[in-house]
Protein backbone atom coordinates (compact mmCIF):
# COMPACT_ATOMS: atom_id res chain seq x y z
CA UNK A 1 0.00 0.00 0.00
CA UNK A 2 1.12 3.47 -0.71
CA UNK A 3 1.04 5.92 1.42
CA UNK A 4 -0.76 9.43 0.08
CA UNK A 5 -1.32 12.02 2.71
CA UNK A 6 0.09 13.02 5.27
CA UNK A 7 -2.87 11.96 7.54
CA UNK A 8 -2.09 8.20 6.88
CA UNK A 9 1.58 9.00 7.87
CA UNK A 10 0.77 10.60 11.21
CA UNK A 11 -1.97 7.69 11.93
CA UNK A 12 0.63 4.79 11.18
CA UNK A 13 3.32 7.29 13.15
CA UNK A 14 0.95 7.22 16.14
CA UNK A 15 0.10 3.59 15.83
CA UNK A 16 3.50 2.66 16.08
CA UNK A 17 3.72 5.12 19.35
CA UNK A 18 0.71 3.25 21.24
CA UNK A 19 2.07 -0.54 20.55
CA UNK A 20 5.71 0.56 22.07
CA UNK A 21 3.95 2.06 24.97
CA UNK A 22 1.62 -1.58 24.79
CA UNK A 23 4.85 -3.07 24.41
CA UNK A 24 7.64 -1.84 26.17
CA UNK A 25 5.03 -1.08 29.52
CA UNK A 26 4.08 -4.60 29.07
CA UNK A 27 7.42 -6.11 29.00
CA UNK A 28 8.27 -3.69 31.95
CA UNK A 29 5.34 -4.88 33.91
CA UNK A 30 6.54 -8.56 33.55
CA UNK A 31 9.88 -7.38 34.72
CA UNK A 32 8.88 -5.71 37.59
CA UNK A 33 6.58 -8.78 38.62
CA UNK A 34 8.91 -11.64 37.97
CA UNK A 35 12.56 -9.73 38.68
CA UNK A 36 11.29 -7.01 41.18
CA UNK A 37 8.93 -9.94 42.66
CA UNK A 38 5.91 -7.49 42.69
CA UNK A 39 3.62 -10.79 42.16
CA UNK A 40 1.46 -12.24 39.69
CA UNK A 41 -1.51 -9.43 39.03
CA UNK A 42 1.74 -7.22 37.33
CA UNK A 43 2.84 -10.39 35.39
CA UNK A 44 -1.00 -10.51 34.27
CA UNK A 45 -1.16 -7.14 33.60
CA UNK A 46 2.05 -7.18 31.48
CA UNK A 47 0.85 -10.02 29.13
CA UNK A 48 -2.82 -8.31 28.66
CA UNK A 49 -0.54 -5.11 27.74
CA UNK A 50 1.39 -7.23 25.52
CA UNK A 51 -1.12 -8.70 23.37
CA UNK A 52 -2.87 -5.25 23.19
CA UNK A 53 0.58 -4.63 21.06
CA UNK A 54 0.22 -7.34 18.79
CA UNK A 55 -3.37 -6.02 18.32
CA UNK A 56 -2.41 -2.66 17.49
CA UNK A 57 0.16 -3.96 15.22
CA UNK A 58 -2.75 -5.12 13.15
CA UNK A 59 -4.09 -1.51 12.98
CA UNK A 60 -1.43 -0.10 10.58
CA UNK A 61 -2.32 1.17 7.17
CA UNK A 62 0.27 -0.89 5.27
CA UNK A 63 -0.79 -4.51 4.87
CA UNK A 64 2.69 -6.19 4.68
CA UNK A 65 3.81 -7.82 8.11
CA UNK A 66 7.59 -8.11 7.78
CA UNK A 67 7.59 -4.33 6.70
CA UNK A 68 5.07 -3.48 10.02
CA UNK A 69 6.97 -5.52 12.31
CA UNK A 70 10.81 -4.54 11.16
CA UNK A 71 10.07 -1.09 11.00
CA UNK A 72 8.74 -1.55 14.61
CA UNK A 73 11.88 -2.69 15.67
CA UNK A 74 13.29 0.73 15.47
CA UNK A 75 10.45 2.37 17.11
CA UNK A 76 10.69 -0.29 20.30
CA UNK A 77 14.53 0.58 20.28
CA UNK A 78 14.44 4.07 20.85
CA UNK A 79 10.90 3.60 22.50
CA UNK A 80 13.09 1.64 25.08
CA UNK A 81 15.61 3.61 25.59
CA UNK A 82 13.02 6.72 26.36
CA UNK A 83 10.95 4.04 28.78
CA UNK A 84 13.83 3.86 30.80
CA UNK A 85 14.93 7.40 31.07
CA UNK A 86 11.52 8.45 31.98
CA UNK A 87 10.51 5.46 34.25
CA UNK A 88 14.29 3.94 35.70
CA UNK A 89 16.00 7.18 35.34
CA UNK A 90 18.31 5.96 32.77
CA UNK A 91 20.84 8.36 31.50
CA UNK A 92 21.88 7.08 28.00
CA UNK A 93 25.11 7.77 26.46
CA UNK A 94 25.70 9.67 22.91
CA UNK A 95 26.19 6.31 21.30
CA UNK A 96 22.98 5.36 22.48
CA UNK A 97 21.11 8.46 20.83
CA UNK A 98 22.95 7.76 18.02
CA UNK A 99 22.06 4.12 17.77
CA UNK A 100 18.41 4.82 18.47
CA UNK A 101 18.33 8.15 16.00
CA UNK A 102 20.26 5.54 13.00
CA UNK A 103 16.64 3.36 13.70
CA UNK A 104 14.31 6.04 13.60
CA UNK A 105 15.75 6.77 10.45
CA UNK A 106 15.31 3.45 9.09
CA UNK A 107 12.14 3.04 10.40
CA UNK A 108 11.14 6.18 8.00
CA UNK A 109 13.04 4.62 4.99
CA UNK A 110 11.26 1.15 5.59
CA UNK A 111 8.01 2.58 6.00
CA UNK A 112 7.68 5.55 3.80
CA UNK A 113 10.04 5.94 1.30
CA UNK A 114 8.14 6.28 -2.05
CA UNK A 115 7.62 2.89 -3.77
CA UNK A 116 6.75 2.21 -7.24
Amino acid sequence: MRFTTGMTILRSLALFALAALAEIGGAWLVWQGVREQRGLLWVGAGFVALGLYGLVATLQPDANFGRILAAYGGVFVAGSLAWGMVVDGFRPDRWDIVGALVCLAGVLVIMYAPRA
